[in-house]
């Protein structure tokens, strides 16, 4: 008997239903104390800590099904995992199903319609390395790791948003498998109803087993990198990135962030620890074009300057090593239609105070471009005329700071 595994009534489900519908499957299925169940359940938020009844990985869109059909037979709480990023932490339950998509990696690019179409279980990192083989990419996470499933149903935002839109907004169609177990496709042209709430609206509309996205000539060559100031400066930057950025063009992408220095390379040792506001920069354009985009930039005089032409990988990768899973999150974020001077006084100055963690970071992050091209009403994603967004993502390692860095 799988004790964990109960239904919402608090029923045991029988042993040899488990093993029955463990030998239906071609993937593979964890139960609790079995090797890989820890490794499945781990999602990155290290605050999460939940245990299911049971882990099914399936390795196709068959095996999904036969999953969604046990939990829905046997009245389980489900949770699906795409890449475990979320610091939500839907991706896990407690004694229930989780469905880990991990084994869902297939990746197809068709570099002359210019389309791409991946597995549920695809991470950002794993699609931009077959798409830029081609020169090609769509608006993705900011970090590698990050499951392409998540982002894209939670609208998807990136350092391309500004030049592409959202990731919805280049989705062409899924393969979904709804909660009676139905197998359908959804796009502009077949259950476009559902292909609405689809992009943006979060989920809960069933799994999706395979996304197409229209992907764009970009790289494999960008300009980027970060620009880093004295945190004294704070304000006067913000401000001067604010004026710079509103008139843009779209080929600029990026990011103002309040943070401690990490101990890690580029950073000088002297500066590690230090409070100080960094540039994440990247330009889309032609790399050798770059310095002159964003001098209004340079002109802020920042201390470091360590943008340079590199693979768009890199600036997809640039935030990784200082957000390293199994790390404790709490994040919270919003949508403003302006960024005034009061908003980035009040910022700086609640970044200053302590028990703030020095892992803990805001982000100010700017909208517009083709964010604000697409109609309101095209997707289930909204706020389509705020110039920025805001992002505090608490982060911490011990347990006993909960309440404190919360």
């Amino acid at each position: 008997m799988v004790q964990s595994l109960v239904n919402h009534a608090g029923s045991s489900i029988a042993d040899g239903d488990v093993k029955k519908f463990a030998s239906s499957l071609k993937g593979n299925v964890h139960e609790p104390g079995s090797a890989g169940y820890d490794e499945a359940r781990a999602i990155f938020n290290g605050m999460i800590d939940k245990h299911p009844g049971l882990v099914a990985q399936p390795a196709d869109t068959a095996d999904v099904q036969k999953c969604v059909n046990f939990a829905r037979e046997h009245n389980l709480l489900v949770s699906v995992k795409g890449g475990g990023h979320a610091a939500s932490g839907h991706a896990v339950c407690e004694g229930g199903l989780m469905i880990d998509l991990s084994l869902l990696k297939s990746i197809k690019v068709d570099a002359k319609a210019q389309t791409a179409t991946a597995g549920g279980g695809v991470c950002w990192g794993e699609f931009d390395g077959a798409t830029q083989e081609h020169g090609l990419a769509v608006t993705g996470g900011r970090n590698p790791t990050t499951g392409i499933g998540g982002l894209t149903l939670g609208s998807g935002s990136g350092w391309l948003e500004r030049k592409l839109g959202y990731t919805v907004d280049n989705l062409l169609g899924v393969e979904i498998v709804t909660a009676d177990g139905s197998v359908l496709r959804a796009s502009e042209d077949e259950n476009a109803d559902l292909f609405w709430g689809l992009r943006g609206g979060g989920g809960n509309f069933g799994i999706v087993t395979e996304f197409t996205y229209k992907v764009h000539k970009i790289g494999p060559m960008v300009y980027g990198g970060l620009l880093a100031f004295p945190r004294f400066m704070a304000k006067q930057v913000i401000r001067g990135y604010r004026d710079f950025i509103e008139t843009a063009p779209d080929d600029i992408g990026g990011a103002v962030a309040l943070i401690t220095a990490p101990d890690m390379d580029p950073i000088p040792p002297p500066v590690r620890g230090m409070l100080v506001m960094g540039i994440v920069v990247l330009y889309a354009g032609k790399p050798e074009d770059g310095p002159a985009a964003i001098k209004p930039l340079l002109d802020l005089n920042p201390v470091m300057n360590m943008c340079e032409p590199m693979p768009y990988t890199a600036v997809q990768d640039l935030l990784t090593a200082a957000n390293p899973p199994g790390r404790r999150q709490y994040w919270k974020a919003d949508m403003y239609p302006e960024l005034p001077d009061e908003l980035i006084d009040a910022l700086v100055d609640a970044a200053e105070q302590p028990p703030v963690s020095p892992e803990t970071t805001i982000i100010i992050q700017p909208l517009g471009g083709q964010v604000h091209r697409v109609d309101e009403d095209k997707s289930a994603m909204g706020w389509r005329k705020a110039k920025w967004a805001l992002h505090i993502l608490g982060t911490w390692g011990e347990p006993a700071q909960d309440d404190e860095q919360i």
